[in-house]
């Protein structure tokens, strides 16, 4: 079953046109990924469908409702999950409290915790670090921190950027196993990503986003074979 569908996205900054008719689905259970340059347009496509820039024309399916003029604040609700580029975790508040930013929408607050437990359970640095302000952790926690603040409004669908910026290699496979392993433990993944190979090795499906548009989809595999996708994306 199609999760998520996008049909013929545009968006705009000023006069300047950045996806181009862009469309891209997403079934229930998969791990699908958009790589492409820096300045491909791969961030504004994953603010678009957390609702965070505005698109100029086209359709974004949830379950087949159009959420496109849904609030950002809103999407939360439908059960998206996002995790954005450089981390973005409130520097001045300590891991407990980013997590419960993360929770604010979550009424009841013994669930609220039961998902933070849930969180801790996944990531234990974080619980040693729970009183600990985020801006004085290293990249690798933070960026686990991001992920565990998506997390505890238990999302159907995650929505990840750039999830290898500006963090050591070691890191980088760190995190792309844990994104594995949320996939694998039934959370739909969108993520997009200038890594492809790394990323390739763990998705199910690809999109190459190039200059607003996409040239090429396929199955992960297929890509990762694909002689264009090699020589321009995988070094080779």
């Amino acid at each position: 079953m199609t999760l998520l569908e996008i049909k013929d996205l545009e968006i705009s900054y000023g006069k300047m046109s950045v996806i181009k008719k862009v469309s891209l689905q997403v079934k229930e259970g998969e791990l699908v990924t958009v790589i492409g340059a820096n300045g491909a347009g791969k961030t504004t496509l994953i603010k678009a469908v957390m609702g965070i820039k505005a698109i100029d024309g086209g359709r974004i399916l949830l379950d087949g409702v159009d959420i496109a003029r849904l609030p950002a604040w809103k999407r939360p609700e439908l059960g998206i999950g996002y995790v954005p580029e450089g981390r973005r975790v409130f520097p001045n508040l300590t891991v407990d409290e980013n997590l419960r930013m993360g929770a604010y929408k979550v009424k009841d607050k013994v669930k609220a915790r039961e998902s933070m437990d849930k969180v801790y359970d996944m990531f234990p640095v974080l619980r040693e670090r729970s009183s600990q302000l985020a801006n004085t952790m290293s990249g690798g926690e933070q960026q686990m921190l991001a992920i565990g603040r998506a997390l505890v409004l238990e999302p159907r669908l995650i929505l990840i950027d750039e999830i290898s910026m500006g963090l050591m290699p070691i890191l980088v496979n760190t995190s792309f196993k844990i994104i594995k392993e949320l996939n694998e433990a039934g959370i739909t993944v969108l993520i997009v990503e200038q890594n492809a190979n790394k990323v390739l090795k763990i998705a199910h499906r690809g999109y190459v986003l190039e200059t607003g548009t996409i040239a090429i989809e396929d199955t992960a595999k297929n890509l990762m074979a694909n002689d264009t996708v090699r020589k321009a994306y995988l070094g080779g």
